[in-house]
């Protein structure tokens, strides 16, 4: 079963949000299985037969058919904790590796019955990896950090008549420039840590990557999709949020404005609209004992969520989105903003939202 991180990642969300709605009773079954089934994945086994399995996750391998033993991933990089979720809970053998078709597939793989998640394997005998220093990123060869190289039989030739982009994608020695910044750990494999194509400089001269703060506030369950982009001339950067609806429609149920619809949520601009609103007594004595709920907006509380899952994995001030948009239509290949295999299309994302994001830094020019 070939995988991808858009169909992992949510999948883990979903497992976490239908625990968190359970009863405490049921929150503890969860919990003793999950530490009995991980501890079986310690030491090698990873099955679907076992008494946890029927008390607590029989209903969640339901939903691939029941009967998954392998999955196979190396869209993007996958946070650990969510490989050693879908290991304990779909009883399968995850591999993940890592490549690029220029690569013509896969470079490095991890091997079955490996447990400790957080890398993605060993080198294939069919290539040779070396590390490159990325200075901008301050990562150094050196210290076991840099971009990755690739050199071997697998490797393209080059683009279809297009020579000047086939000279950029080489180094002089005939390592291919992957654009990855990896790490090599003690034990050989590798571990994805950013990325050197996407990065970017803020005015006050500090480089950004979008794709690892991504990676962390996808984390958040308030979370479907997310674009993080900025300017140069700016100091701060911005968020575009897809929502996860149900999550959102249930905050406004608590907090919001009652009769919302889920498009009225995301494009709230001002709160004005609830009688309960402080505005609706301005120059009015409150009645006794009146219970006052103050209608938040959602932009808001999506930029709370972000900043607590940014700051619990230690994104820097920088790093930190200072403002977001609420987007209601997701991003899919049909309306041209994601590839074949479900990865953001950057350019496109950043050029159907400029207006918006020129709008909102003008808007919040002293910020």
């Amino acid at each position: 079963m070939p995988v991808i991180i858009n169909f992992i990642t949510p999948s883990n969300r979903i497992f976490q949000l239908n625990i968190r709605n359970q009863s405490l009773m049921s929150r503890i079954v969860h919990n003793i299985a999950y530490s009995m089934k991980l501890a079986l994945l310690k030491k090698g086994i990873t099955t679907t037969d076992t008494i946890w399995d029927k008390l607590a996750f029989r209903k969640f391998q339901a939903q691939f058919g029941g009967k998954v033993q392998l999955m196979v991933t190396g869209g993007a990089p996958i946070l650990p904790e969510v490989i050693e979720m879908s290991r304990v809970v779909y009883g399968a053998t995850i591999l993940e590796g890592y490549g690029q078709t220029e690569c013509t597939g896969t470079t490095t793989m991890t091997w079955p019955g490996e447990w400790i998640a957080g890398h993605c394997g060993g080198v294939a005998s069919s290539c040779h990896l070396k590390l490159a220093d990325v200075p901008e990123l301050k990562y150094f060869s050196k210290d076991g950090k840099g971009e990755i190289m690739i050199r071997g039989p697998i490797l393209t030739k080059g683009y279809y008549k297009d020579p000047q982009k086939t000279a950029e994608l080489f180094d002089e020695n005939g390592f291919l420039h992957t654009g990855d910044v990896g790490e090599i750990l003690p034990n050989g494999t590798i571990r994805l840590i950013d990325r050197k194509k996407h990065i970017f400089k803020l005015a006050q001269g500090e480089y950004v990557a979008p794709d690892k703060i991504e990676s962390v506030y996808l984390r958040c369950p308030v979370v479907e999709q997310v674009f993080v982009d900025g300017d140069s001339l700016e100091r701060w950067l911005i968020a575009v949020v897809v929502p996860d609806r149900k999550i959102l429609e249930d905050w406004n149920a608590k907090h919001g404005v009652e009769g919302r619809s889920f498009e009225r949520i995301c494009e709230d601009k001002k709160i004005s609209h609830c009688n309960l609103c402080m505005p609706h007594y301005r120059g009015r004595k409150l009645p006794k004992r009146q219970k006052i709920r103050f209608c938040l907006l959602a932009q808001e509380y999506v930029l709370s969520q972000l900043r607590q899952i940014g700051a619990e994995n230690k994104l820097n001030s920088i790093e930190q989105v200072k403002r977001v948009y609420l987007e209601r239509e997701p991003f899919s290949v049909e309306n041209g903003l994601l590839t074949a295999t479900l990865k953001a299309k950057r350019p496109h994302l950043r050029q159907k939202y400029k207006n918006i994001m020129e709008k909102i830094y003008r808007e919040n020019k002293y910020l």
